[in-house]
C-alpha cells in the first residue's frame, strides 16, 4: 500500500510539473513588460504610429499595423483592437495613418486615444 501511495504521489507531482512547464513553454515567445506601468509618465502617455488596415463597426474593432506599444509590452505587429468609443470608428478608414494609445481595459486591448494624421 505504501508503494501505491508513493507512486501516486510521484505521478501527481510529475503531472503538475508538466502542466507548469507547458504553460511556461506557451508563453516563451511573449515578452510582456510587467514593469511597464512603472515607466515615466511621458512613456505612459505616449502615442504610437499606426496604419489602419480594417474598420469593423459591427464588432467595434479596428485592425492596426502598429509600432511597439511599450506601455503594454507589445512589439510591432498587425492586430485588431477594440475601439474605446464609436466615434473612433467613424473618423478613420482603411489606409489612414494614425497615432494611437492602446491600454489593457478589463482584459481587452483597447484603443483609448486615436489621432488621425
Amino acid at each position: 500500500m505504501k508503494k501505491l501511495i508513493a507512486v501516486s504521489t510521484l505521478f501527481v507531482g510529475a503531472c503538475a510539473f508538466a502542466g507548469t512547464a507547458s504553460a511556461a513553454d506557451a508563453m516563451a515567445g511573449m515578452k510582456m513588460d510587467a514593469g511597464a506601468m512603472n515607466a515615466p509618465a511621458s512613456n505612459r502617455a505616449a502615442l504610437t504610429d499606426a496604419e489602419v488596415k480594417k474598420v469593423d463597426p459591427a464588432s467595434g474593432m479596428v485592425t492596426l499595423k502598429h509600432g511597439a506599444l511599450t506601455n503594454v509590452g507589445m512589439p510591432a505587429m498587425t492586430m485588431a483592437f477594440k475601439a474605446g468609443n464609436a466615434a473612433m470608428l467613424k473618423q478613420v478608414h482603411e489606409g489612414d495613418t494614425v497615432k494611437v494609445r492602446v491600454e489593457n481595459v478589463d482584459g481587452t486591448m483597447t484603443i483609448v486615444k486615436l489621432e488621425k494624421q
